[in-house]
């Protein structure tokens, strides 16, 4: 009888136990474990400037999905005019695989560009709730060789500098090549209207909860839940991320 009162117990306890341990997880993974990641990254960025000796670093951006809801990932990027023919042109480093950030988590720089007029809503100057996604999530931290952290253009391309649909590249590539014949994971920097352009690099970002993003409304959700997120900002001398 006492074994049974005791086993009971216990099982009261792992149930009513079990939603304060996912929250606990889910906090690790979501503010601990993503910057754990991200710091990682920097380094890593850093390093590959170092070693090719051109300005590197990472690019944060969403993967392709059909449905929208596509993950973030962490692209290590170096700047190549001889492939990309591009000034401010950069490519995935090669021999490097995306680092996909933890689902719960998101990474935004809050900096919109320039909308296509064809974005703009029944005409009442709200933007695009794609495009606005989009355009905040991909954005790029750089180092210059030296380690220093630096404001550049980027236009990330493929790395055969390819925009006719002929490219291999498995990383980032034509919007008909990543879409239809679903041969890479990202869209190269060549669609305005889609949020992926020529920008500068960023010097912070903000981390948020994807479960509380998804779940404000989404003409609020600047107001409402973003704007009040702690900014990170990169150390411009160590590359290493400055936290209040």
């Amino acid at each position: 009888m006492e074994e049974a009162v005791v086993i009971a117990v216990i099982a009261m306890l792992v149930v009513f136990g079990l939603p304060a341990v996912r929250a606990l997880f889910r906090s690790i993974e979501s503010e601990g474990g993503a910057k754990a990641m991200i710091s990682a990254a920097l380094s890593s960025g850093r390093a590959i400037a170092a070693k090719e000796q051109h300005y590197a670093g990472i690019r944060f951006q969403n993967k392709y999905q059909q449905d929208g809801k596509g993950c973030q990932y962490m692209i290590f990027i170096v700047h190549d005019f001889d492939k990309t023919d591009l000034a401010n042109g950069f490519r995935a480093v090669e021999g490097l695989q995306p680092i996909k950030l933890p689902d719960s988590v998101g990474v935004m720089d809050l900096k919109l560009g320039s909308p296509n007029p064809d974005q703009i809503v029944d005409g009442d100057d709200k933007i695009n709730e794609d495009w606005e996604v989009a355009d905040t999530t991909a954005f790029s931290i750089l180092f210059s060789p030296s380690g220093k952290l630096v404001i550049h253009d980027v236009q990330v391309r493929n790395r055969d500098g390819e925009t006719n649909n002929n490219s291999k590249d498995d990383i980032f590539n034509t919007k008909f090549n990543v879409e239809d014949k679903k041969t890479a994971m990202f869209y190269q920097d060549d669609y305005p209207s889609d949020g992926f352009d020529k920008e500068p690099s960023r010097n912070s970002f903000r981390i948020y909860d994807m479960g509380i993003f998804e779940k404000v409304d989404k003409d609020s959700r600047y107001n409402d839940y973003l704007r009040d997120l702690e900014v990170i900002y990169i150390n411009p001398y160590t590359g290493t991320m400055i936290e209040k």
